[in-house]
């Protein structure tokens, strides 16, 4: 596995301010998806509460590549940091992990953030990890249907709270639909893969490593994309993490720094290294990889907020919001700059 060259890019020589996804027991994927928490990584201090003194609780996702970069190549811990490790199973349980205080920061889609923050879970967006084509609508190989609007009175496999799900609010939105027109079943992902498969849903709001698993493996096809619906890959924090240990949350942001350079300057560096940690094959990872933009300014900014403030309507119309009011307030407070802004000036 290569290590950072001594001459890189601009963009890895501006990442420089660190200092001197699985298969299930069902044939499915880990990742975003699995349920449960993989151990603490070698070295981790494992304990509740709040973080204290060069110790941070942190979680690493197999939707988030550059979380495995920072973990495998221990960047952290070699920078002098106790580092206790938790894998979320998806958006959804990485905002439980930080609503909790069972973490400091975690890693999930923009929207995921944006609604656990409207509803009144102290988080802030510090960092943006990934631009990627992470979700479609996807069908069974056999399956005769061929657009959105087909769908209707159909059953589809979704995990709330996450982005999959409101992509498919969105696309259902665009073909004329609401969430009522169908059945949907609250899956965690890796289980609305397996549902599909089986034949006891119609569709899935699919994610990856699952969806390219399920593709590759199972034969199942895409109905409808749309990346401009995906609303990028945060780094989150606890909003009282940010006021108490700002020094941490910098040396963490400055870690994905690092990492993004790695990743960028060794693109096949990091599919080994994704498809080792994410126990994927080779082509499933390069599948992941393909769809996953990494070349992209790291400070949360305008591009996030015209997303998100783009999908606040739709939110307050399915009720996942108390009111658009509410999230255009929280949105206003969400996204915090001024680490990564460091981090890619280092």
């Amino acid at each position: 596995m290569s290590t950072l060259p001594p001459t890189t890019t601009r963009r890895a020589l501006l990442g420089l301010g660190l200092g001197s996804l699985a298969l299930t027991a069902a044939g499915c994927v880990r990742g975003e998806s699995s349920t449960g928490s993989a151990p603490a990584s070698s070295g981790a201090s494992a304990g509740s509460g709040g973080s204290g003194g060069d110790r941070v609780r942190l979680d690493y996702a197999l939707y988030n590549p550059l979380s495995l970069v920072v973990r495998e190549q221990k960047l952290l811990e070699d920078a002098g940091l106790t580092v206790q490790w938790e894998q979320s199973a998806g958006s959804n349980k990485a905002n439980e992990f930080l609503r909790n205080d069972n973490l400091d920061l975690a890693s999930t889609a923009g929207s995921a953030v944006l609604q656990a923050r409207t509803n009144g879970s102290p988080v802030q967006t510090v960092a943006v990890y990934s631009q990627p084509e992470w979700t479609a609508l996807v069908v069974g190989k056999d399956s005769t249907l061929t657009d959105v609007a087909g769908l209707r009175g159909k059953r589809i496999a979704a995990t709330t709270g996450t982005d999959p799900y409101f992509f498919l609010q969105q696309a259902l939105a665009g073909a004329g639909l609401s969430g009522t027109d169908v059945e949907i079943t609250n899956l965690q992902h890796a289980d609305g893969r397996a549902a599909l498969e089986r034949g006891d849903v119609d569709a899935w709001a699919g994610l990856d490593p699952n969806m390219a698993a399920s593709e590759l493996q199972a034969g199942s096809k895409l109905l409808y994309r749309n990346v401009d619906f995906c609303t990028y890959g945060v780094l989150n924090a606890r909003e009282q993490f940010v006021q108490d240990s700002p020094d941490l949350v910098q040396q963490v942001v400055d870690a994905y720094a690092t990492a993004r350079a790695w990743a960028l300057a060794n693109p096949a560096d990091l599919a080994t290294l994704y498809a080792t940690a994410a126990q994927l094959s080779p082509e499933v990872a390069a599948r992941v990889l393909e769809r996953t933009t990494l070349d992209l300014d790291g400070v949360p900014g305008d591009a996030q907020r015209t997303v998100l403030a783009g999908i606040v309507p739709l939110m307050a119309a399915t009720g996942d919001v108390p009111s658009e009011d509410a999230a255009t307030k929280a949105l206003d407070t969400l996204l915090v700059p001024d680490f990564a802004r460091k981090a890619t000036a280092a």
